[in-house]
């Protein structure tokens, strides 16, 4: 069974690529972030005609997560339960639902700005947030998994140059003891380094020559249980999807289980 992420950075702007990928990569499950549509103009219809079906979390604007499946779509949860709002809105940044033998949550987990700034504390609870909407599943005996942008690098090796980092998101000891109360809630990183690169990115700023340069961050992560740990039987970055026109500025993350 493969399952992957992708945050596509709007899915109408990548749909043409996003189709021929779920078709050359045997995918049979994508957890995709940053879809920028509404629930009701998601392309479903589309998805379909590939034996595809959609569980989606969208509104418009910024956000947007959905469960893509050809292994089957039961038990959704739209939403992130017990998830804070930001600015009196909940933000369509988690969903959730069984897919054969494998549960799966996509999250997109708030950017956090600046730290200091109110989406920097809305990020911290939304974290908190999720660690105990999944802690019943990842305790559990079936395979689960939360898969998406976390938008945390978890360590320094994690981003191109840690000194360009300091004072900012994405790596403060915060944020990372928040992806580390996960593993304490039963789930682990299961794409190990180095893969196939020596630092295995999956995000490159479109600015600056950021991926021809290999300027990139390792935010998109899985993190599973301990059967989908052990299920796990190859991993990698698709770093061909970030090439080309038109291509969104973070790469799919493949895991390949035997369950």
């Amino acid at each position: 069974m493969r399952i992957a992420t992708w945050n596509v950075n709007s899915i109408t702007a990548r749909l043409p690529r996003l189709l021929a990928w779920l078709e050359s990569s045997g995918t049979d499950v994508l957890c995709l972030q940053e879809a920028k549509t509404t629930s009701d103009a998601f392309p479903a219809a589309e998805l379909r005609e590939l034996g595809y079906e959609c569980a989606v979390n969208a509104t418009g604007r910024w956000n947007g997560v959905a469960v893509i499946s050809r292994a089957g779509l039961e038990d959704v949860v739209v939403g992130l339960p017990g998830g804070p709002d930001y600015e009196g809105v909940q933000e369509p940044r988690a969903i959730s639902a069984t897919c054969g033998p494998v549960r799966v949550w996509s999250v997109y987990v708030p950017n956090g700005r600046e730290v200091g700034h109110d989406h920097y504390a809305y990020k911290l609870r939304w974290l908190e947030a999720l660690n105990t909407a999944v802690a019943q599943d990842a305790a559990g005996e079936r395979p689960f998994a939360v898969l998406g942008d976390f938008n945390i690098a978890p360590t320094d090796e994690d981003v191109w140059d840690p000194s360009l980092f300091e004072g900012a998101t994405h790596v403060t000891p915060a944020e990372r003891a928040a992806l580390a109360a996960l593993r304490d809630a039963g789930l682990s990183d299961v794409v190990p380094r180095p893969l196939k690169y020596d630092r295995p990115y999956t995000y490159w700023d479109y600015r600056l020559l950021g991926f021809p340069k290999n300027k990139g961050m390792r935010i998109d992560l899985v993190y599973g249980n301990g059967p989908f740990a052990a299920a796990v039987k190859d991993s990698y970055v698709d770093r061909e999807e970030r090439k080309g026109k038109g291509a969104s500025d973070h790469a799919p993350v493949v895991v390949d289980l035997d369950v």
